[in-house]
């Protein structure tokens, strides 16, 4: 047996274990409990801040830039053509001239060939171009529209009046008009004065209807054209303004040899050049003055020649063409008739 004074000192160490352990017990947090988790909370959407919308930079309103004055190089003066030549050909005689006008004005002038006469016509009316190189009927039925003024008249051999001519092969048998009644006729373009609506007046006035009695119509796109397919034999006949083979002469030297005139027209109105009605009157009036100069010189005259053999140029009115449109209405057709509208 222990002796008595060991239980007593088993007895306190026992009691100093059993605090100890109650202290440590007592110093460890209790956790908290967490949330459970339920259906609605785990479907309740999660809430974001709402964004600030930032404010709107406002610029600051620009002006449209102004467009460049007529006449400039940004913004040229456009000057529709016959294309009763060859393109090319049209524009080497019209762009020296157009030059010329810029030297003495400062104006800029920009020369434009159309692929045919309705189109030249079109690119007036609708304000594409400003002023117009038009044969005789091309301008009585843009002015009947209301898209051009005549300025000036050209002016070839002393007259501001030609005469259209039907031509033929020297081997192809027509001597007269009559004759053409189931032939190829070649013309340089449905609205040609002297290539085709006086030459058709003449074979309506000998009672031959060119849609029903002639074999075919080809249109060639150009006086020169027509000259060379008679030639070629390519048509039985043709028709062009007096005397239209000197522009294929260099090429063919013996063309008034084998290509022969069967019929010469009453004179016609020559050509000219026209201005929209509402094309600036003190542009107009410079331009046209710088041309009227051409005449003075003979450096002028010659570039003249080279723009559909003008060898001068004068002032018209509108009242020049009366002349004509009599005898469109002494034939008892309309502007409105020839073109189909």
């Amino acid at each position: 047996m222990l002796p008595k004074r060991w239980h007593l000192l088993l007895v306190v160490g026992l009691l100093l274990v059993v605090g100890l352990a109650a202290c440590k017990k007592e110093a460890t947090p209790t956790p908290e409990p967490q949330p459970v988790a339920t259906e609605e909370s785990a479907q309740a959407p999660m809430k974001t801040e709402e964004p600030t919308e930032a404010p709107m930079k406002t610029e600051e309103p620009t002006e449209e830039p102004a467009e460049p004055a007529l006449g400039t190089p940004e913004n040229p003066i456009i000057w529709v053509l016959t294309p009763s030549q060859e393109t090319q050909k049209v524009l080497a005689g019209a762009e020296p001239i157009a030059k010329y006008v810029e030297e003495k004005t400062g104006i800029v002038i920009k020369p434009v060939v159309p692929t045919d006469y309705t189109a030249q016509q079109e690119a007036l009316c609708s304000g594409e171009a400003h002023m117009a190189a038009l044969n005789t009927f091309g301008y009585i039925r843009a002015h009947a529209r209301g898209c051009a003024d005549v300025a000036l008249v050209s002016v070839r051999y002393g007259s501001t009046s030609y005469a259209g001519q039907i031509i033929t092969h020297v081997d192809s048998g027509i001597k007269e008009v009559k004759d053409l009644v189931g032939k190829t006729f070649c013309r340089p373009d449905p609205e040609s004065t002297s290539g085709w609506i006086i030459p058709m007046l003449t074979m309506l006035a000998e009672g031959i209807d060119p849609e029903k009695d002639l074999k075919e119509i080809v249109d060639t796109g150009g006086h020169d054209a027509v000259v060379i397919g008679v030639y070629k034999k390519d048509c039985d006949a043709g028709a062009t303004f007096q005397d239209a083979r000197v522009l294929v002469e260099d090429e063919f030297p013996d063309v008034k040899e084998k290509v022969v005139v069967i019929a010469t027209s009453a004179p016609i109105p020559n050509d000219n050049i026209s201005f929209r009605p509402d094309f600036p009157p003190e542009l107009r009036e410079k331009i046209v003055q710088a041309l009227l100069t051409l005449n003075e010189t003979e450096e002028g005259k010659e570039l003249l020649k080279g723009l559909f053999s003008w060898q001068g140029l004068e002032p018209a009115e509108d009242t020049f063409y009366d002349g004509f449109r009599q005898q469109l209405e002494a034939a008892g057709i309309s502007i409105e008739e020839l073109t189909g509208e």
